[in-house]
């Protein structure tokens, strides 16, 4: 008898891909429910599908407390394929507020707004995002209205349209900031729109992050790419630290969506609005009333 007639007969393997995708979306669909929940909190926020990946790493794998004063940039536990491909089999529409892909460059309309005498006025602010998603983030969740600072993204507004330029001369000491990832693209992104500006004067260019050293004192999750060729660093700033630089160096990032969404809107809000005037209290409103009299009228 042939020795190929007494093997077990063994059923043929499903390919491994296939049939690990449905496990994994069974398996990952709570975490996405309760990572949706979790980034629309508080007040039903607008969320990127970036931004879902990151806060189910975080329902996956929490920091414990201790830990968590800790600097570091740990690996995520949930790779983005596997996270997309359990996305799709759940399907997007029925993650309440998550946004859709932002529009291609082509069909934005950004750079010819509505209005046409909106550039007539000064802009005292002016906020350039790296991530066109993370733009459309911001813009959904009314920051702009807010902080009444304009929102763009960088590859939508860079370089700079001139009725913008002239709108940023006329409001006199005008700023524009820049959110940016901690990458070795996102770091010289300030240098990039600060020589798009030109000879603009009195318009000064502030970037909100992020760096290496805040990403680390968060405790985002950090990617790897290839390491940056040596004419890319050399554009990278001066007020990077030895340790940041050698972290760049790696091929190392984190992207602004790891940030939660509540906190980098949180964040955001206060760095555009600037230092906020003291709370009043009841006895600075009865010490108040003792020079204004009784009968003045309320000045709001």
């Amino acid at each position: 008898m042939s020795p190929r007639i007494l093997r077990p007969l063994r059923r043929p393997r499903r390919p491994g891909p296939a049939a690990g995708s449905g496990l994994a979306a069974r398996l990952l669909d709570p975490a996405i429910t309760r990572a949706a929940a979790r980034a629309a909190d508080p007040g039903g926020l607008r969320f990127t599908e970036r931004q879902l990946y990151y806060e189910t790493c975080r329902v996956l794998r929490p920091a414990p407390a201790l830990l968590g004063r800790i600097p570091g940039t740990p690996a995520p536990p949930l790779r983005l394929p596997v996270f997309t491909r359990a996305l799709d089999a759940r399907g997007r529409e029925t993650v309440p507020g998550l946004l859709p892909p932002p529009p291609a460059p082509a069909d934005s309309t950004r750079k010819h707004p509505s209005e046409p005498d909106l550039y007539d006025y000064g802009l005292p602010r002016l906020l350039l995002c790296q991530d066109r998603s993370l733009a459309g983030m911001l813009l959904a969740n009314h920051v702009h209205l807010e902080a009444a600072c304009p929102v763009l993204a960088a590859s939508d507004a860079v370089p700079l349209d001139p009725r913008l330029l002239a709108a940023l001369e006329r409001a006199g000491g005008a700023t524009v900031y820049v959110l940016h990832d901690a990458s070795p693209q996102g770091v010289v992104l300030p240098a990039r729109v600060r020589a798009a500006l030109g000879a603009v004067p009195g318009v000064r260019v502030t970037s909100l992050g992020l760096v290496p050293r805040q990403a680390a004192a968060l405790r985002l999750p950090s990617g790897r790419r290839p390491a940056p060729a040596a004419a890319e660093r050399a554009a990278w700033p001066g007020a990077l630290r030895p340790q940041e630089v050698a972290w760049l160096e790696r091929g190392r990032f984190v992207q602004l969506d790891a940030v939660p969404p509540a906190r980098l809107v949180r964040t955001v809000l206060r760095l555009l609005r600037g230092a906020r005037p003291p709370r009043d209290s009841l006895w600075s409103g009865l010490r108040g009333l003792r020079g204004t009299g009784f009968m003045t009228w309320p000045a709001a």
